[in-house]
């Protein structure tokens, strides 16, 4: 049954002080975040780029390493060019896994690319690096759990990190601040469509 105008105000009211009192009782960490986009799902760099924009429209210094896309062009890609001041951006991987078909060549690119990373986390001019797909060359063993938790606690104290990838390390989930799974309930390639411009990449 639908609430009555009166009750219905009555029940804002209440979920409106509620609220309040959450946000007067949390405090700020006095350091940057950090963040797991993982799941089976689609959206998981998609996310992580929507919070790139949000840090890039309050004027933030941004840092984008990504593990595996390789060269392939898409529309973040081309869009975030538009700041060369603000966003760094590394595409280091060279494709997906199952591409390059060479194990030594795959972890020597993500030694590399989480070199650089690291450079940039540890630069306290940076506001916030994504680590696009870092979880991937985790469950390949390309990188150690224990090296990306070493970087992820020598990083300056003001740089939130993102990592991307499904299948996300306990280890790496347990260290992180938030935690989001993204769940694949119905995805167009099951029924045979091909990943679309503007859309997938």
């Amino acid at each position: 049954m639908m609430d009555k105008p009166a009750q219905h105000t009555e029940k804002m009211k209440k979920l409106q002080a509620e609220h309040r009192t959450r946000v007067d009782a949390a405090v700020d960490p006095d350091r940057g975040l950090v963040l797991v986009h993982t799941g089976d799902g689609k959206g998981k760099s998609s996310s992580a780029f929507g919070v790139v924009a949000r840090a890039l429209g309050w004027g933030h210094k941004v840092g984008v390493v990504q593990f595996i896309k390789g060269k392939w062009i898409t529309g973040e890609r081309q869009f975030f060019a538009k700041f060369p001041e603000q966003l760094h951006w590394h595409t280091m991987g060279e494709g997906f896994t199952w591409d390059t078909q060479d194990r030594d060549r795959d972890i020597a690119a993500a030694q590399a690319a989480f070199a650089k990373a690291r450079e940039m986390m540890e630069d306290a001019s940076f506001q916030l690096v994504v680590l696009d797909e870092i979880s991937i060359v985790l469950r390949y063993d390309y990188l150690s759990v224990d090296s990306v938790l070493d970087g992820l606690k020598a990083r300056a104290k003001d740089v939130s990190v993102i990592l991307t990838g499904r299948d996300a390390k306990p280890e790496i989930c347990a260290y992180a601040d938030l935690v989001s799974e993204m769940r694949e309930i119905k995805h167009p390639y099951k029924s045979g469509i091909k990943a679309q411009r503007g859309i997938d990449f």
